[in-house]
């Protein structure tokens, strides 16, 4: 029998685990009778080693096993945003706690607190679906039996805020108010609706004489793929290939293989950099504009207006965005709603109204890029 009384009252159970003995003292003998069942049908499950899962604290794995053996693969800027969301909503609070503590009711009760802190609800609901990863890890790794997040409600997202695409009446004045390195970078984003990191990672053989070939893009500083890992080409219209062929020239013709918008140093733009322009450069043009808020992102809705202007269809739209079907009909819905029984205008036509030209003034398609002769 594995159940003893002891002298004081108590009742310990003992078990064999591996080359271990093991003992654990209760206060009632019930509870030991319980226990020792309990041993007794995880050793004939093959499951014994189970026994003590979830002892180690949430900061113990988290930092000790998960970060190591599950971070490897995720981009420079995931792991970084991943330990800002562990280390100031998880860690000072559920950190110090052993996993088996972890309840759905610890959990739901750690989200409603930091919700009432005055935390971001988006920030909250990352910061939980992160945990769940974590936890996840541990249960498919036995170190817990289950993951309790699986249990938990999640705070209801934050209401959407619907995108306001800046018009080119808007952008042309963004335009007029930067330098023409900047103007240049503008076009691009509001005109091929290239992401941010895939304009500033651009280099000049990737322009092409009809689209734009996107197949890397600048995260902290460094070239990487896309953010989905999807290469495309996007169109590139005649007044952007203009604005490009300009910025070329004045940029002394550099090669195929130089980046079309490198950073003071001739090299790709650093995170700081980047935030540095936001800040200043970018700011100034908006507020030439007489834009209130927007963001270096935000102009690849001004392309995906334009090209919803024209009659194009949602799988189109996304494939020049570079994104799901499903997220363009979300994202853009209600702007296709509104020019429903709009007469159609053709980008360049949009564009180039805006510029205050005769709109059958088209612009010369000069070659900028790979494989054509430079001026």
């Amino acid at each position: 029998m594995s159940v003893h009384k002891t002298p004081a009252g108590k009742y310990h159970v003992r078990w064999r685990e591996g080359n271990r003995n093991r003992q654990r003292t209760f206060d009632r003998k019930r509870d030991a009778d319980l226990w020792d069942a309990e041993v007794t049908r995880r050793r004939q499950l093959g499951a014994l080693h189970t026994l003590d899962a979830g002892r180690e604290t949430l900061d113990e794995y988290a930092v000790g096993t998960w970060a190591r053996a599950h971070t490897a693969h995720l981009a420079e800027k995931t792991k970084r945003h991943y330990s800002s969301l562990y280390g100031h909503h998880i860690a000072p609070y559920l950190g110090p706690l052993p996993m088996r503590d972890l309840t759905p009711e610890v959990i739901s009760r750690w989200q409603a607190d930091r919700l009432a802190s005055g935390a971001g609800r988006s920030a909250v609901r990352q910061a939980l679906e992160l945990l769940g990863t974590i936890l996840q890890r541990a249960a498919d790794s036995e170190r817990l039996p289950s993951n309790p997040v699986r249990r938990v409600t999640k705070a209801p997202r934050p209401r959407r805020v619907e995108v306001r695409p800046l018009a080119p009446a808007t952008v042309e004045a963004m335009r007029d108010a930067a330098s023409p390195r900047d103007a240049a970078l503008i076009s691009v984003l509001a005109y091929s609706g290239l992401r941010p990191g895939e304009a500033l990672a651009l280099r000049w053989g990737d322009v092409r004489e009809q689209t734009l070939l996107v197949e890397r893009a600048l995260s902290l500083g460094d070239e990487e793929d896309t953010k989905t890992r999807q290469h495309r080409t996007v169109r590139l219209l005649a007044p952007l290939r203009a604005d490009l062929l300009a910025w070329r020239l004045a940029s002394g013709r550099p090669s195929d293989d130089t980046l079309v918008f490198p950073g003071h140093d001739g090299n790709p733009w650093t995170e700081p950099a980047y935030q540095s322009w936001r800040r200043r450069a970018f700011r100034r043009a908006l507020t030439a504009a007489g834009v209130e808020r927007a963001t270096p992102y935000h102009l690849r809705h001004s392309f995906a207006s334009l090209l919803l202007h024209e009659g194009r269809n949602v799988m189109y739209v996304a494939r020049q965005l570079g994104h799901d079907a499903r997220l363009t009909l979300t994202r853009y819905g209600h702007v296709m709603d509104e020019l429903e029984d709009a007469p159609l205008i053709s980008a360049e036509d949009a564009i180039a109204a805006a510029r205050g030209r005769d709109v059958r003034a088209r612009f010369a398609p000069r070659a900028v890029g790979r494989d054509h002769a430079r001026p």
